[in-house]
């Protein structure tokens, strides 16, 4: 796989000299860590150059896995030089899916599933949402927070092993951060090590969340990866041993990781009433990330917001919009949510033999959507069929 070797190194010295000028990761998981660190590559400019070869070889001779890791990375790396790709081919190109979205009546729908699961605890729909939910699952103290998710990482391992078919050990470190980043969690790690940062500026702790996130976080990215190092330490794969959120695998970590409750705990009805919350608002997320995009304007993508959800702040909905339209990176990483979460979502409610064989198969590689989608040809198509709503600026008063 000399093909593969070439442009992983290319990628670990672009990392190392995104890293060391205090910009953000290439590489978020390394499958295969060599010995020694990459020396940083020269520059950007440097680094499109060599990838672009290594695109027109894959392209010839490396199959499909590698000529879309190479493109995804191309695609990233222009997108950091300056170019501005329509929404949906940059989508494309670097997730793998369309960002067509999703009709208005299937967001809705999903939304008043989420109502429907919110009353059954007692929580009612407004401006309060949000405040008693997390009154309602117990709030922690920040200095808890890592012994609750190691606790409930503990206790749901089992049933997340027998549901994905791995083996693979993993080490997992715990650290806290305060910095000002849209990411309450983050995971990283390299081989069977695996660290988790918390954000403390951001995050917001209850007992419910650790275990969400437990499942999410350690279970779902942490275990999954190190499942993925496991088989690279025992075969040599076709595929790039680097994760990055920029590129094609990145709808199935974060689809299955945020979906991983409906298929290992459905009768833990606060735990999946999180989900299905979770679900409309990826899924409202995605209308403003595609009308944003599509200069539908601000004014007009706030107040579709406020009225799709009574409980988000203006600095909230800021973010949300500012993160999906000016930073290149979360223009292409943050569609994975919604895509992958509606797409695992059907998937909860498919045949169960169906699920246990994408589940096993989202353990052993990083699949891409074309791949999720072969596995089952009958779900919905990731990223959305189209007919996402199109705002438009409110009347001038």
């Amino acid at each position: 796989m000399i093909l593969r070797d070439v442009i992983e190194a290319t990628v670990r010295a672009w990392h190392r000299s995104e890293l060391d000028h205090g910009r953000a990761a290439i590489v978020d998981y390394d499958c295969d860590p060599p010995a020694f660190d990459a020396p940083p590559a020269d520059s950007r400019l440097g680094v499109y150059r060599s990838l672009t070869e290594l695109q027109q070889a894959a392209s010839v001779s490396g199959g499909r896995q590698l000529s879309s890791g190479v493109d995804a990375h191309l695609t990233y790396l222009l997108a950091l030089l300056g170019e501005r790709l329509p929404l949906d081919e940059y989508v494309r190109r670097t997730q793998g899916c369309a960002a067509a979205g999703w009709p208005s009546d299937h967001v809705e729908a999903v939304g008043q599933r989420a109502q429907a699961h919110l009353a059954e605890l007692g929580i009612t729909w407004g401006q309060d949402t949000e405040h008693d939910l997390e009154e309602s699952e117990g709030r922690l103290e920040p200095s808890a927070a890592p012994d609750a998710i190691r606790s409930a990482a503990a206790e749901l391992e089992p049933v997340v092993r027998q549901a994905t078919a791995t083996s693979a050990p993993y080490e997992l470190t715990i650290e806290t951060t305060d910095a000002d980043a849209y990411w309450s969690y983050w995971l990283d790690g390299s081989g069977q090590q695996v660290r988790l940062r918390l954000n403390l500026r951001k995050a917001r702790f209850t007992k419910i969340r650790a275990r969400q996130f437990a499942l999410h976080e350690v279970l779902g990215h942490g275990l999954q990866s190190a499942s993925f190092a496991q088989r690279c330490a025992q075969q040599d794969v076709p595929w790039l041993r680097l994760l990055s959120v920029h590129a094609p695998q990145q709808v199935l970590l974060e689809g299955l990781a945020q979906a991983l409750p409906l298929f290992v705990a459905p009768d833990d009805k606060a735990l999946t009433s999180r989900v299905r919350l979770d679900h409309y608002l990826q899924l409202v997320q995605a209308e403003l990330h595609i009308a944003i995009n599509a200069d539908a304007g601000v004014e007009a993508c706030a107040a579709h917001a406020r009225r799709r959800v009574p409980f988000w702040t203006d600095a909230q909905i800021s973010d949300l919009l500012t993160d999906r339209s000016v930073n290149p990176q979360l223009r292409s990483y943050l569609w994975a949510y919604p895509a992958g979460l509606d797409w695992f979502a059907a998937l909860a409610e498919a045949d169960v033999r169906v699920g246990a064989e994408v589940l096993n198969a989202a353990y052993r590689a990083p699949l891409t959507p074309a791949e999720l989608e072969a596995l089952w040809p009958a779900g919905p198509p990731i990223g959305g069929p189209g007919g996402s709503i199109r705002l438009r600026q409110p009347p001038v008063p």
